[in-house]
């Protein structure tokens, strides 16, 4: 129920939030508008001291034998400055002049010199027409005269069919209409304060007051209201996945089991610091399992969730406790490693082949990644070597004088080659983090700049390696979906794949917005050439408005429709398929998207979304 709450509060909370921003934006905007020009007075003449009907006005008896109509009702008045009988007939009304007897037929041009009458700006009376209610008059019924006037405000004179001066409308009073049509969310009519939209806002602001007050006491426990000092203290023990014992700690009821095994020195895999939503701090609790609260269920799959598989920055620790952990002892080992070379391959990416103290061994299999610790910095893009090719894109972002990180984190990376095939050195494909694109000095990811400022001889530290992304055994058919730095665990796949003599069909698609963009373009089409069970397959997203050129028959189109369309829509048995993804979450779950769409059962794709 409490996952349900906060999506609904979170959604519904956008929505009312646009509106009360709506409300104060439009009460900011009606409140510094000139309240005089709003009711149309700067220009209006007041409306004098009527003078004692005249003693001279005929007999009301005598006025009605010059029209001869039969009156339901007669008013007196007065037009302009003239004294008049109002005669209410089936036809409506007509005026008498109460001094001539004759009737006063109120046409084009009277209406044009009565509406001068009530002005004192600078303009010109235009020609009076004669028109339907609109949401100018919208407080009276029943056609209008309407003069316009040739001042800077577009001020505009409404009167009715008898000579009355109904309204002074100006660019003013139309600025505050509209902000006011916001404010009342009344869109047609702009005067109703009940209509549904503002009653469903109301009532949508209550729920969201009811539910936030709700989750703010669900996101309690009894331990944050019991101060440390007074909290029983439980047994924590940690095991490998072999089920042997790594680990014995006695930590502070209350606290999640990431934050225990950090204060005792022993960091679980995170980039998002025990915030919920990386998913790397992923343990499997033995014994009693807790239920899954709804940050384990975002992020882990549900044949983990069932074997016992808990988020350890969400797992609390209330009893003794047994959990099983990957990577065993290398969760709190680091190692070192001296940077060997540094290639830029993109203007956001950039291949950092690193010379561990200790040559890399099969434990570093392609797909699993490392943890490097980022330490506290300042530096500035001057620190970052450019080719001169890269230039104007880095120019573009428009990137602050200087940035840094104040504390020690961790980023992960993927293994982008076999380490077997080179030598035992570890190789990573870093993308540069650069900020929304037309921000303007938005600071760079901390990890990537620190990752872009490393120059040849630097040296690192980082733990691992982690992770279960990896390739399956047998001889199925496989197909790689990518994209961004999602090359690099494919990569490593797919040639530790080819050069191990694998026999099976594979496949890889890989999207790019630009040609420019896609690394190791030309090592791929080799290994195309080379193998010929393996096809290579670039797919450009930006350029998907630009023709192909000269020679270029690349598809363009978002990777996962190019592959749906060439491939798998075609394909004769999509079930005897293994699918291995990696790329940008958006890229990522479109994919899997569309797999499921065509059948593709979820234990034929392994995936890697990096966490973010």
């Amino acid at each position: 129920m409490t996952q349900w709450l906060k999506k609904i509060h979170k959604w519904l909370g956008l929505l009312i939030g646009l509106q009360l921003l709506l409300w104060m934006a439009s009460g900011v905007v009606m409140s510094l508008l000139d309240a005089e020009k709003v009711r149309g007075r700067e220009f209006r003449v007041p409306p004098a001291a009527r003078a004692a009907w005249p003693a001279q006005a005929l007999p009301v008896s005598q006025a009605l034998k010059t029209v001869q109509v039969d009156a339901q009702s007669v008013s007196t008045g007065w037009l302009g400055q003239e004294p008049v009988y109002r005669l209410a007939t089936d036809q409506g009304v007509r005026l008498i002049s109460a001094l001539r007897g004759t009737e006063i037929v109120l046409d084009g041009g009277l209406a044009q010199r009565l509406a001068q009458a009530s002005y004192r700006g600078p303009g010109q009376a235009g020609p009076a027409e004669l028109q339907p209610p609109s949401l100018e008059t919208r407080a009276h019924e029943g056609k209008v005269w309407r003069v316009p006037f040739s001042d800077g405000d577009d001020t505009t004179v409404y009167l009715s069919q008898h000579g009355d001066v109904l309204e002074h409308r100006n660019s003013t009073w139309r600025l505050f209409d509209f902000f006011w049509m916001l404010h009342i969310m009344d869109y047609t009519g702009r005067k109703d304060f009940n209509n549904p939209l503002v009653v469903s806002a109301a009532v949508g602001g209550l729920w969201l007051a009811l539910s936030g007050i709700w989750l703010l006491f669900t996101s309690f426990r009894l331990a944050d209201f019991i101060p440390r000092r007074l909290r029983a203290s439980k047994s924590l023990q940690v095991l490998s996945s072999d089920g042997s014992r790594l680990r014995t700690l006695r930590v502070t009821s209350g606290d999640t089991v990431f934050v225990a095994m950090g204060k005792q020195g022993l960091q679980l895999p995170s980039n998002c610091g025990g915030g919920q939503s990386c998913g790397l701090c992923e343990v499997k609790v033995c014994g009693n399992v807790p239920a899954a609260t709804p940050a384990d269920r975002a992020q882990l799959s549900l044949a983990k969730l069932r074997d016992g598989h808990r988020l350890a920055c969400n797992l609390h620790v209330t009893s003794d406790l047994e959990i099983e952990v990957l990577g065993g002892v290398e969760l709190w080992s680091q190692h070192g490693a001296r940077v060997e070379s540094v290639t830029a391959l993109s203007p956001t990416l950039r291949e950092l082949v690193l010379l561990p103290d200790e040559r890399a061994d099969a434990a570093y299999r392609p797909g699993s990644y490392i943890q490097v610790i980022v330490p506290a910095y300042q530096m500035s893009g001057a620190q970052i070597e450019l080719p001169e090719a890269h230039r104007t894109a880095w120019a573009a972002w428009r990137l602050p004088s200087s940035w840094g990180n104040s504390a020690p984190l961790r980023r992960s990376y993927s293994l982008s080659a076999p380490v077997e095939q080179i030598d035992g050195r570890i190789s990573l494909l870093v993308r540069f983090l650069h900020g929304p694109a037309g921000a303007s000095h938005h600071p760079p990811g901390k990890g990537s700049s620190y990752m872009y400022g490393l120059k040849p001889g630097d040296r690192i530290q980082y733990a691992g390696p982690f992770g279960d992304f990896a390739l399956h055994q047998g001889q199925r058919e496989k197909v790689f979906i990518g994209g961004g730095a999602g090359m690099a665990p494919l990569r490593a796949m797919i040639r530790s794949l080819l050069e191990g003599g694998a026999k099976e069909r594979v496949h890889f698609w890989y999207g790019a917005r630009t040609q420019a963009d896609a690394p190791y373009v030309e090592e791929m089409q080799a290994l195309a050439t080379r193998f010929g069970n393996f096809s290579w397959h670039l797919v450009l997203s930006g350029d998907a408005a630009q023709p192909a050129g000269a020679g270029d028959r690349l598809p363009r189109a978002l990777v996962h429709d190019a592959v749906r369309e060439q491939l798998l829509e075609s394909h004769a048995n999509l079930a005897a398929c293994e699918f291995y993804l990696c790329g940008p979450p958006a890229m990522l779950s479109a994919t899997r998207k569309m797999l499921r769409k065509l059948g593709i059962a979820d234990a034929q794709v392994s995936f890697d979304d990096f966490k973010i």
